[in-house]
């Protein structure tokens, strides 16, 4: 860990910046330190489908780098990012030579393809307003609230559709429907969960 350590290096990114493209080739992984980013993947309508949202703690790159293989998504930011970045090398003498290292790294990839095909089932079997509300939930438990009770991150709607795998028409639609039935309460881009046990039924098909 402290060979890893000393080889990387702090990078400021701001919002909006690309942090990596789809096809580009990785000479390292970036380390979240804090800041928020959306990983996806350009379909063939020329729309993005959100695969993920990586905040403090997640590793971006890491399956590219290992595999020696061009990234298979793009990695933009949604906030302003502080990461670190650890070269290629580095990487890979830590999994070659440290085996728990190499565990850690396989579980860490793991948890992503659980995470990947929980998306998949979710997309084959859940309406839009199930998907709706539990990317709602997801973003309130992954990355909290603030001093207002809002989700802390901030999301375009835009943004929102293409995580829920629907147009952004529906998305609206969907939003303003929950805000309606008092689920959530919105101010600008800015949603509040006023009811998270209705929306945890709603998610369950009741």
């Amino acid at each position: 860990m402290k060979r890893i350590s000393d080889s990387k290096v702090s990078k400021n990114i701001k919002k909006g910046e690309v942090i990596f493209k789809e096809g580009e080739k990785l000479n390292g992984v970036f380390c979240v330190r804090s800041g928020v980013s959306k990983l996806f993947k350009m379909c063939d309508n020329g729309k993005d489908q959100i695969v993920k949202m990586s905040a403090r703690g997640e590793v971006l790159g890491q399956r590219s780098v290992i595999t020696n293989e061009r990234t298979n998504l793009s990695a933009v930011a949604l906030s302003d990012m502080e990461v670190c970045y650890i070269p290629k090398q580095h990487l890979q003498d830590s999994i070659n030579n440290n085996v728990d290292f190499t565990k850690a790294v396989l579980l860490n990839i793991a948890n992503d393809l659980k995470f990947a095909d929980n998306v998949i089932v979710n997309m084959a079997q859940k309406s839009v307003k199930q998907r709706c509300a539990e990317t709602i939930i997801h973003l309130e438990d992954s990355f909290g609230k603030d001093c207002d009770g809002f989700i802390a991150v901030t999301l375009t709607r835009e943004d929102i559709a293409n995580v829920v795998g629907t147009a952004k028409e529906a998305c609206i639609r969907t939003l303003s429907t929950f805000k309606k039935e008092q689920l959530i309460s919105t101010d600008g881009k800015r949603i509040k969960i006023e009811n998270k046990k209705a929306l945890y039924r709603l998610i369950e098909g009741f």
